[in-house]
């Protein structure tokens, strides 16, 4: 009996052996085929592709870093009379095309606030409450608002009451709307094509500017 069980278990692995190499293929049996021969054909170039050697490597990644970056927008946000004359003074040493000032509206802006507090501890505190409900939150821009936190910006009041009714069915029982500034008239800087030549320049502007951020054009 026990040498009828060695002789079977040798068979059932020779059957197994035999089909899983697809030995038994010409008879309709064998594992499903892996192999995709159709992906030779979508290859790109595979005959330029080379494994690169460290110092190879390094000189391909340096190569990288000095290419040219393709020129850029950026733009201020809205500037009074007196930033736009400064700013004049300096930019008249630039390229010619390669600045102009534009009219420009910006709405007033609501937020959810928070505080003020009383210093930075409590501010922590309160964030790590905030975290606790899954409530975003970032520091005002409006530096009269610190230190406190706002739990998002709205261009109109109601707004920003809607979304201080939808905080508090989550926790927040302490929030008010306040306006965080009111509506901004002026003129914006817009650099219409920053070029590696033209972004050293850039800190020219910072003074004029009194640190405010260019940001991307919109």
């Amino acid at each position: 009996m026990l040498r009828l069980i060695v002789l079977l278990l040798l068979l059932a692995n020779g059957g197994y052996y035999a089909w899983s190499q697809g030995y038994l293929l010409a008879w309709g049996a064998g594992p499903v085929q892996q192999s995709e021969p159709q992906r030779l054909s979508q290859q790109i170039k595979p005959e330029a592709i080379r494994v690169l050697k460290a110092d190879d490597l390094k000189r391909a990644e340096t190569a990288a870093a000095q290419a040219p970056r393709p020129p850029e927008c950026l733009a201020s946000t809205a500037l009074d009379d007196a930033t736009v004359t400064a700013l004049r003074q300096v930019l008249d040493s630039w390229p010619a095309g390669s600045w102009n000032f534009e009219p420009l509206v910006e709405p007033a802006r609501w937020i959810v606030y928070m505080g003020k507090y009383a210093g930075v501890e409590q501010v922590a505190r309160k964030r790590a409450e905030l975290r606790q409900l899954g409530v975003s939150f970032e520091a005002p821009a409006n530096p009269e608002l610190e230190p406190g936190l706002s739990l998002g910006g709205f261009t109109s009041e109601a707004a920003a009451n809607q979304g201080l009714a939808a905080l508090g069915d989550r926790g927040v029982h302490t929030a008010r709307v306040v306006q965080e500034r009111p509506e901004q008239r002026g003129q914006r800087l817009v650099l219409s094509a920053v070029d590696d030549s033209l972004r050293p320049r850039l800190d020219e502007l910072k003074a004029p500017l009194n640190s405010r951020a260019l940001r991307a054009c919109r």
